[in-house]
């Protein structure tokens, strides 16, 4: 599953304070009488070519929320007094299921945040999105890899650059923990299941997990598969997997999913910190890793966004609270599998001020601008890696440019939204409150659309 955004910790006050001092700088905002009077400045340079639209409104809507949406209107807010555009961001946890309601109820917001290219494809067949302006394409093909735009072509039209992205192929640890106990972090699959029996026979349940997201719930469980549906085929299968090419009951995905479940459904190792392996079900994603801080697991599985879902004051380093080590490989020689995701910025309408801020959230501009506020990566070529605080993302841009790495998105969000969002995630619940691995893959494959 993709990039969700849920509660986060608390701004970083230099960042927020050095964008709050150049939005001063550049202008009033375009919410005051007097418009976007600075607009001619040397701090509005960067936003020249996004002028000639003062007191118009683009609405956006996404699963961001919270901090992490505060973040984002801190990101832009020099656009806005340069331009005078007034950007409106709605984020919802209920968002991958509203989307499509509101979109087919006439109700669209100018831009959405898409994490699944399987969405994007519904929505352009049924010609409910825009195709990307021609600069918005030009924006995105000279700061993007070539590979990314992919994700959000249908049937040769462009229609959105990427915005934030992610490493979804980690585990996290407390380092203190590991440091009292003894403990190393495991560099193979083999060293990763020694160290859980391990961390079990010392009377700690090694690992913890939550899938609970609203009616999202079931999509962290789809990582884990897709995980190690990288780790246990080639990256070709997985890719036939990903565009049913093989059926979803394929023996080779159900080797994935009980590989899974030597972890997730083995009560020996699940759940610290909150019960049995069917607590899983009901512990929602934002808490499912909170039981390392209080020593009560050891490991939890999830992308490098989860940075963001510590409590407040954890510090996030490779000496600090808490950190994480790369999922292992299981058989080295096929190379370093690698699952990530991010969200795309589709349009729903093409007004002139849509197309605006569309190409610029595809721009160095703002890449840069929401990384300095921190807990934030991207694929944009024009970011500063100087800019990228977190250890974490830093961790994960290294995997990103790692030779040995073989990458490859998100599959849920590759699948159509029916299955990929849909029946992939009940699927995936079902499985964690016992029903047999057969029994499941069958009923997802059913599903498929024809």
């Amino acid at each position: 599953m993709a990039v969700f955004a849920r509660p986060r910790q608390a701004l970083v006050i230099a960042g927020a304070l050095g964008l709050a001092l150049g939005a001063t700088a550049c202008g009033t905002g375009s919410n005051t009488s007097s418009g976007n009077n600075n607009a001619g400045s040397a701090e509005c340079a960067p936003y020249e070519k996004y002028q000639g639209h003062d007191g118009r409104k683009v609405t956006i809507y996404s699963s961001i929320r919270d901090i992490e949406d505060d973040r984002l209107n801190e990101s832009w807010k020099q656009f806005e007094d340069c331009t005078g555009i007034d950007i409106s961001h709605e984020g919802s946890g209920e968002f991958e299921a509203q989307l499509p309601v509101r979109v087919d109820g006439g109700n669209a917001p100018d831009l959405a945040f898409i994490p699944q290219p399987g969405l994007i494809q519904r929505f352009a067949e049924r010609d409910q999105i825009k195709a990307a302006s021609a600069d918005t394409k030009a924006m995105a093909e000279e700061n993007y890899p070539a590979e990314w735009l992919t994700y959000s072509t249908v049937n040769g039209t462009f229609y959105g650059a990427p915005l934030g992205s992610n490493v979804k192929s980690f585990v996290w640890y407390s380092p203190k923990m590991f440091q009292e106990k003894g403990w190393t972090v495991p560099n193979t699959w083999e060293e990763m299941i020694k160290l859980s029996d391990t961390i079990a026979d010392s009377g700690t349940k090694p690992w913890c997990a939550g899938i609970e997201s609203g009616e999202a719930t079931g999509w962290p469980a789809t990582d884990w598969i897709e995980d190690l549906m990288l780790r246990t085929q080639t990256p070709e299968v997985y890719d036939q997997w990903t565009k049913h090419e093989i059926p979803f009951n394929d023996p080779r995905v159900a080797e994935a999913l009980d590989r899974a479940g030597t972890i997730l459904k083995n009560d020996k190792y699940v759940n610290g910190g909150f019960g049995g392996v069917r607590s899983i079900a009901t512990t929602s994603f934002q808490e499912a890793g909170v039981p390392i801080t209080a020593g009560k697991c050891a490991l939890h599985r999830q992308a490098s966004f989860y940075a963001n879902q510590w409590p407040q004051g954890t510090r996030v380093a490779e000496d600090g609270d808490v950190f994480a080590f790369y999922f292992p490989a299981i058989d080295p020689a096929r190379g370093k599998p690698v699952l990530g995701g991010g969200e795309f910025v589709t349009a729903f309408s093409d007004r002139p001020e849509v197309q605006a801020v569309q190409t610029y959230l595809a721009s160095g501009e703002h890449a840069n601008s929401r990384a300095k506020i921190g807990d934030w990566v991207s694929a944009n070529n024009k970011l500063d890696l100087a800019n990228v605080a977190n250890p974490i993302d830093k961790l994960s841009v290294e995997l990103l440019q790692d030779d040995s790495s073989v990458f490859r998105f998100d599959g849920s969000d590759l699948m159509p939204a029916a299955v990929g969002n849909g029946t992939f995630w009940k699927g995936m619940v079902e499985w964690i409150n016992g029903r047999d691995t057969a029994t499941v893959l069958q009923g997802i494959e059913s599903s498929w659309p024809n």
